[in-house]
């Protein structure tokens, strides 16, 4: 009888799929929430383990499996360790997330399990032997191999010691995934499987993706920065072993942390050094669907003086632009416009029009980079553990000092519009790009571009069907311009119940003009002036705030024939950081000598920013004039 039922199922999940703005790749029960104007679902798309390498040595212990429990509400253990192997701090999710991804760098995923496999082929190398006795020295020797594109001796010919110890927890991530997803029609809470691919060039020049599968069907191995040390090659083997495979496979490749990139995440010429042709274009646009603009080791956007005068573009910048940067200074690099997103989406629009493609032609996301299995913790608050990796190791930071690197921050989150919380409903939505991104709060968005919105469209109820019946939404692309018309645009933004109110809508626009890219930001709802303050010491905000914002704007400036893209920036009012919600509870006033004990000196050095403006970024709207 139970037989029955679940083909009964299936068959009405396949007769529905005709009438579904998405295709169905995966048996599973349709989904009792289904909204044809969709719903923002908010998730985590960079997530680590005990698998990756940066997590392990931070004493990390907790499993793809943990990780996907923390996210849909459960509390787990986090570090330190007791000697008995208790974890002596937990944590919990004050609300669970929607969807989530598990990315352990598939760099060393052999070399870790062989080093904790006793009696496999090299667990007793002399690099297994650093690693379980001084992993902070394995950190960074186990890295440097890795970033050379190279595999240690005990891996054995063409390393296949090590590819095939990979299979373990290649499948524990996949296993872990399918568990967790939910396929009910409750569908309460859904997985992707994934990995992260951790290119690295020169002196620690950061090009790392991570590679997001739609459904369960994934390649047998996933593809790493050690067996395809270049981009070309990394989307070549997704081809033949995804996407061109014949197997239902298919998967996006998510950019991130640009902004440790040293400018070489963008690249519009080749490894020999000749310019990106249209090909190479096609190659880059066709997985790289989104990128990351926000995570644990920083903002992404765009920075004050280099290629932007916009002060906001301040936010949450960390003080170099590689990692080696941070641990050896005078190997770092000046910053260059070419590490940040917003630089990215002018040159794209650049360099479609020499090649007819926009290699960059992006939607945004934000996620969290967690390496402690912790995805959706971005809690700015005095209970912040850090997220490990790059970070203060556990086991080394002082108990009553700071558990991260003080420049570093919660992360953020990824969100999808899309029409119900299923794997195929989400993924259709980060392939058309319909998604944004938030530093932590769940502000929820809408932005759409036309050519006939009424100037009362915020007034509608219907807003979201007006607002798809006379445009296109965020990711989407304008049609060419009518005679003597200019661009509309409708933005709607409310705020998260559960952090501060908003205090105003931007929009960002960029445009070519000849050979050259230009930007410009636009006040269209709120408070202009910012005039809300927080005080540092309560940590309650003061001024004008709002619980809602929505703005029909016209574009002042438009010229029909500049290709241009708009994204909308939304910002909260003021709050405390992290970090001071930490000095606070410690009693630090720092203009009281005697309340600041050497640990938490940092709260009173000119290099702390005690204070955030939490925001959001949708995907841009692109318009070309053809």
């Amino acid at each position: 009888m139970r037989r029955l039922g679940s083909a009964l199922l299936v068959l009405a999940a396949l007769a529905c799929t005709a009438a579904l703005p998405f295709s169905r790749t995966e048996e599973r029960a349709p989904c009792a929430e289904y909204q044809p104007l969709q719903e923002a679902w908010f998730g985590d798309l960079h997530v680590h383990t005990l698998f990756s390498l940066d997590a392990s040595t931070q004493d990390t212990r907790n499993r793809p499996a943990d990780a996907y429990r923390f996210a849909r509400g459960e509390r787990i253990g986090i570090q330190p360790y007791d000697a008995e192997g208790r974890a002596l701090r937990s944590m919990q999710l004050s609300r669970p997330l929607d969807f989530a991804a598990v990315t352990d760098h598939a760099e060393l995923l052999g070399e870790l399990h062989i080093c904790n496999s006793p009696g496999a082929p090299g667990h007793d190398s002399w690099v297994c032997w650093t690693y379980r006795h001084f992993p902070r020295v394995a950190y960074f020797v186990m890295n440097t191999q890795a970033s050379r594109a190279a595999r240690f001796d005990f891996c054995g010919p063409a390393g296949e010691n090590c590819l095939e110890a990979a299979r373990t927890p290649w499948r524990e991530i996949r296993d872990a995934a399918e568990v967790a997803y939910d396929r009910s029609e409750a569908c309460g809470f859904t997985t992707f499987v994934g990995y992260e691919w951790t290119g690295a060039a020169g002196s620690g020049v950061n090009f790392h993706r991570n590679v997001i599968f739609r459904n369960a069907v994934v390649p047998e191995l996933p593809a790493s920065y050690v067996d395809t040390p270049e981009l070309a090659g990394l989307w070549a083997r997704l081809r033949s072993d995804c996407t061109e495979a014949g197997i239902g496979c298919d998967a996006v490749v998510i950019p991130h942390n640009s902004n440790l990139s040293s400018g070489r995440m963008f690249q519009t010429v080749r490894p020999d050094g000749s310019p990106i042709t249209a090909d190479d274009a096609r190659a880059r646009a066709a997985f790289e669907v989104l990128v990351e603009i926000m995570q644990h080791k920083g903002d992404s956007e765009c920075i004050p003086g280099i290629g932007t005068e916009d002060e906001l573009c301040a936010f949450e910048k960390l003080e170099t632009s590689s990692f080696t940067g941070r641990y050896v200074p005078w190997l770092d690099e000046a910053p260059v416009p070419r590490m940040f997103v917003r630089n990215a989406l002018g040159e794209g629009l650049l360099q479609e029009q020499r090649l007819g493609v926009n290699p960059f032609k992006f939607g945004i996301v934000a996620s969290t980079d967690t390496h402690l299995a912790a995805p959706g913790a971005v809690a700015e608050d005095a209970t912040y553990p850090g997220h490990g990796g790059a970070g203060t190791p556990a086991r080394e930071a002082i108990p009553t000092g700071f558990p991260d690197a003080l420049d570093f921050n919660p992360g953020g989150l990824a969100v999808l519009w899309a029409e119900e919380n299923s794997r195929d409903a989400l993924f259709a939505a980060m392939q058309r790009r319909e998604a944004y991104g938030t530093s932590g709060p769940r502000i929820v968005v809408r932005l759409f571009a036309g050519w006939d919105y009424p100037d009362d469209l915020c007034d509608d109820p219907a807003f979201a069907a007006a607002g798809y019946a006379g445009g296109v939404p965020m990711g989407g692309d304008l049609s060419a311009a009518p005679p003597a018309r200019t661009p509309r645009l409708v933005v709607r933004a409310r705020r998260d119940a559960s952090a501060a109110q908003l205090q105003r809508v931007q929009i960002v626009k960029g445009w070519v003009d000849g050979e050259t890219a230009h930007e410009r930001v636009h006040h269209v709802a709120g408070d202009a002036r910012g005039i809300a303050r927080v005080d540092l010491h309560t940590c309650l905000t003061q001024g004008l705030g709002f619980d809602e914002l929505c703005a029909v704007w016209e574009d002042p400036d438009f010229d029909p024939s500049q290709p241009a893209f708009y994204y909308a920036r939304i910002l909260e009012t003021p709050t405390c950081r992290w970090s001071q919600h930490l000095c606070n509870a410690r009693g630090v006033r720092c203009d009281d000598p005697t309340t600041i004990p050497p640990a938490l000196e940092p709260c009173c050095t000119p290099q702390h920013r005690p204070a955030i403006q939490e925001r959001a970024w949708t995907s841009p709207i692109w318009y070309q004039p053809r």
